[in-house]
């Protein structure tokens, strides 16, 4: 059964948590009412606000700009992750209010705040060009109990199951675990939720214990 949540909106009632980011496919339309879904990290930073960093160019940012408003879609489907990256979901994907069919959950937002951001330091673009968009949670529907997606939990994941390979290999192969544990760490302290982090930390103390160099 679907559950409409209208009057106080809460987003840790799907799991997310102020502070954390979570992968979410957002959906908007321009002034044509073409429709377009990308995933998008979501940034936590209320009960009923979030924040976006968004690269200029895309087809999203424009539609935020434009509409001043949008749609989070939370889902755990990799194939829909898939398919609004890489090819444009048809009409057929979306219902009438612009949400995903297939969302697990989905919540309105409104934008509160358009920042310039220019972050030198950025890994994907030298002069980091984007936009930081604050926004309102104006209404929240879950259709079944559900969680927002933090990329954190992956990567502990990963780690562990690379952790008893520290000790099996030497060399190049040992660099290229201790770079892959390192950057897993480094993404989780800054994406990954409490519980992610304290993992993390407890992986990288045992390796310490073992006498990895990291």
């Amino acid at each position: 059964n679907t559950i409409m949540i209208t009057m106080e909106i809460d987003l840790s009632l799907i799991g997310m948590e102020k502070g954390r980011q979570y992968e979410t496919i957002i959906t908007t339309q321009n002034n044509e009412g073409t429709k377009h879904a990308a995933p998008i990290g979501v940034l936590c930073s209320g009960k009923d606000t979030i924040l976006n960093r968004i690269f200029k160019g895309s087809h999203t940012l424009d539609n935020i700009v434009s509409q001043k408003e949008f749609v989070v879609n939370i889902c755990n489907s990799p194939e829909l992750f898939t398919e609004s990256l890489i090819d444009d979901l048809g009409d057929e994907h979306f219902n009438d209010d612009l949400s995903l069919k297939d969302a697990d959950a989905y919540f309105r937002c409104r934008v509160i705040k358009l920042t310039e951001a220019v972050k030198q330091s950025d890994p994907i673009k030298s002069s980091g060009e984007a936009i930081v968009i604050k926004s309102e949670v104006v209404d929240l529907t879950i259709k079944k109990e559900t969680a927002a997606f933090n990329r954190g939990f992956g990567y502990v994941i990963e780690s562990l199951t690379n952790f008893l390979r520290f000790d099996l290999v030497e060399g190049e192969q040992k660099e290229f675990y201790i770079k892959r544990f390192n950057e897993a760490y480094r993404i989780v302290n800054k994406v990954g939720t409490k519980q992610d982090i304290k993992a993390m930390h407890k992986i990288k103390k045992e390796l310490k214990n073992k006498g990895h160099d990291l």
